[in-house]
């Protein structure tokens, strides 16, 4: 049975602030769940209609209609999950990084998230105006690839003018990315949903690159940002 503290604690976890100053975030749904238990995550507390077995000692469970009570989903899955925010490890420049300036839509930080898990890049570096990993949407989007991937959220300008690696932009007009070499090493940008990479951050970078167009029309305004990320982080592992 869920208690008052209990569902206060889960609530307010919805607020960035909240998941600031108490340190845990919220994960829902079986499949997310597992994931998260099965990396080096650690479990604050388990809310279940379901008992399992090995997480005992840290688990309450209840109804389908308590869950429903505490259940950022729409359609509540079976399981509720708290976990602590885990440290942040330092960042490897020695390989690609990917960085979002004030990327704003928990869907699309979830998806890049998901990509850096694919293509094997292990730091994800955000501006502070990035939408928090830990929200409960980009948490449910990633599908645990947030466990495999080191996300840092820092004073992007600073950090772009401390690195001595090559920095691409993603821009419309930039160069044919189809027709770059490119290398192991470096940090690639991708820019807000509407405004693209902000004039700060762009004094910043080395090389713009782009996604051409092939349409007869050419009338595509622009790409999703996180399509454009899967599109650029295929061809910097294309060997």
């Amino acid at each position: 049975m869920l208690s008052k503290s209990q569902i206060k604690l889960i609530t307010r976890l919805k607020q960035k602030k909240y998941r600031i100053t108490d340190g845990f975030f919220v994960a829902e749904g079986i499949k997310v769940v597992n994931e998260l238990l099965l990396s080096t995550l650690e479990l604050h507390h388990l809310f279940t209609v379901e008992p399992i077995n090995s997480y005992a000692e840290k688990q309450t469970i209840i109804s389908e209609a308590e869950l429903k009570k505490i259940s950022f989903l729409k359609t509540p899955n079976k399981v509720l999950a708290v976990f602590k925010i885990p440290e942040h490890k330092t960042i490897n420049t020695n390989k690609l990084i990917v960085a979002l300036d004030d990327v704003r839509d928990p869907g699309n930080l979830g998806t890049i998230i998901r990509l850096c898990d694919w293509f094997g890049i292990r730091d994800l570096v955000c501006s502070i105006g990035t939408v928090d990993c830990y929200n409960p949407k980009v948490i449910q989007a990633t599908m645990g690839s947030i466990t495999r991937v080191n996300i840092n959220y820092l004073n992007l300008n600073q950090f772009l003018t401390e690195v001595e690696v090559p920095i691409f932009g993603a821009y419309m007009d930039g160069d044919n990315v189809y027709k770059r070499d490119l290398p192991k090493q470096g940090v690639l940008i991708m820019g807000n949903e509407a405004n693209g990479i902000s004039q700060d951050i762009e004094k910043q970078v080395t090389q713009r690159i782009s996604i051409p167009r092939f349409g007869d029309l050419q009338a595509t305004e622009s790409l999703n940002v996180a399509t454009a990320t899967a599109i650029l982080l295929s061809e910097f592992k294309r060997d």
